[in-house]
């Protein structure tokens, strides 16, 4: 038994044949193009450019874009390739178990769940925000009490009383994870209609606020553009460091939560019409895309009200807050449709992260690495339904409990880890496999994947200890628990006789 043992790239292959028939290459590199814009746009821009302008950057948010848009093209390029050479289920986790072996893969399998799980439940408590924004300004009703739409970590002060009021549970977070885990169970899924829909309504969003806010920035509001170096303390107590490099660096790890979603473009790689040519034309293309419009969006909205707007009265759904209180009231049909349209998707990224975390699940299960029931079958739906029960549990668990920029940057840490984890492996297949067949090869290696790895670290970095230490004490738990479940278990390492 060892726990550097790689699962055959012939039986990967074998299994991709045996299990993924029909699948026919039909995308070209504008259908790539818009499935990227769709996976990208979604809470992060929303939710976490307000709070990376509080906590760490200022106007100069912005420049943290581009630091986030470079880590996720190199780690782009290097999904690439591994989603056209071993085009099967289980994404990163797949790849590292072809590559580095079973006990790096069940590392990045646990990775994965910051990613999906963790990344689901901030969009949950995201989507909790603006629905309490839906019923104040666009409904005229009362908001859900504060206690029951916050974590036990948070708490408000009322300004005239100074009366304390303590979070208790946040229930709309938990509704909708809840829901969306029931409908996955039941194998509903959107149609490509819908979800076209949905993300045309997204970009429109994200357009008219740049277009119609340009003309409401105040100038005094980016000066001086890259604040000078302070330390900013949070409602947790907790220090972020603000202004000069290390801020946009902290900037940087956490509005790239804004573009998780990308690497969904790499995945579709066995779907792709010539993906030699179109794969990075769709992943560079709809980072491209974004890039811009995340940059402008940051550029407008940091020039509509100061930073100590959105510390305070901005704190949630800072968007539809900011645009109602500096563009005054004749553009209120703006916010309504901001908040309207932020909730459904919100909720279609939702459904795809906990998908997203049910395939990786499933395939953890079926290897033995978590309890075989995770890859059980519903007898009449035919999803893996017990691996959805338990993540609606732990994605329930941390949106009902957790405060959203912890949770935000717990996914942010752990993707980035993820990526250097992807980027590696390109190296290691290369020297391991060099006549295996790449229907795309990342450029300039081992040079770009490198870069990719040092990129991602500088995030890491600038993300804090604090998140270094939630992500060695996730990182510790799942190392106990393979050593102490999946080693024992492991399918691979424990052949039938």
């Amino acid at each position: 038994m060892s726990i550097w043992k790689r699962k055959p790239l012939a039986q990967l292959l074998a299994e991709a044949a045996d299990s993924e028939k029909g699948l026919k290459r039909t995308l070209t590199a504008w259908s790539l193009v818009a499935l990227g814009i769709g996976a990208i746009i979604g809470a992060g821009l929303f939710v976490r450019t307000a709070t990376a302008a509080a906590q760490s950057a200022g106007p100069s948010v912005t420049i943290a874009f581009v630091v986030a848009a470079i880590g996720c093209a190199l780690a782009g390029l290097c999904y690439a390739e591994l989603s056209s050479s071993i085009p099967i289920a289980g994404s990163a986790y797949t790849y590292t178990y072809a590559t580095m072996g079973e006990f790096l893969a069940w590392i990045i399998g646990w990775d994965l769940i910051l990613e999906y799980a963790v990344g689901a439940a901030t969009v949950g408590i995201a989507w909790s925000e603006y629905l309490n924004n839906l019923l104040i300004n666009v409904l005229h009703m009362s908001p859900i009490p504060f206690e029951l739409s916050h974590s036990p970590f948070q708490k408000i002060v009322d300004p005239v009383t100074q009366h304390v009021t303590h979070g208790i549970i946040n229930l709309p977070a938990l509704f909708i994870v809840a829901v969306i885990s029931l409908i996955l169970i039941k194998g509903i899924q959107e149609s490509a209609f819908i979800n076209g829909i949905i993300v045309i309504v997204k970009v429109t969003i994200v357009v008219l606020i740049i277009v119609l806010g340009w003309n409401f920035i105040n100038p005094a509001n980016h000066t001086p553009y890259i604040p000078p170096t302070d330390i900013f303390v949070d409602e947790h107590g907790v220090g972020h460091a603000y202004g000069g490099i290390m801020g946009i660096l902290g900037a940087a790890g956490t509005v790239f939560f804004a573009f998780i979603g990308f690497d969904a473009v790499s995945t579709a790689a066995q779907e792709t019409i010539n993906p030699k040519r179109n794969m990075p034309i769709g992943i560079l293309g709809s980072l491209a895309v974004c890039t811009v419009l995340y940059i402008l969006f940051g550029h407008v909205l940091t020039g509509l009200e100061p930073v100590e707007f959105f510390r305070t009265d901005g704190k949630e759904a800072s968007v539809a807050n900011a645009i109602i209180h500096a563009m005054g009231a004749s553009y209120n049909w703006l916010a309504q449709f901001v908040t309207i349209a932020i909730l459904a998707g919100f909720s279609s990224v939702i459904l795809v992260m906990l998908l997203g975390q049910s395939r990786v699940f499933y395939s953890m299960g079926k290897d033995g690495l978590l309890p075989k029931m995770f890859s059980d079958l519903h007898p009449t739906y035919k999803t893996p339904y017990k691996a959805n029960l338990a993540i609606l549990v732990i994605v329930g668990a941390f949106a009902a409990f957790v405060p959203g920029d912890i949770v935000g940057d717990m996914t942010s840490i752990g993707t980035l880890f993820a990526f250097v984890l992807v980027c590696i492996s390109v190296i290691i297949l290369r020297k391991k496999e060099p006549n295996m067949v790449r229907e795309f090869k990342t450029p300039l290696v081992p040079f770009v994947p490198l870069l990719g790895v040092a990129v991602c670290c500088a995030m890491m970095y600038g993300l804090g200890w604090t998140n270094w230490l939630r992500l060695f004490a996730w990182m510790a738990l799942g190392v106990i628990f393979y050593f102490a479940y999946g080693k024992k278990n492991s399918v691979l390492n424990n052949p039938k006789e």
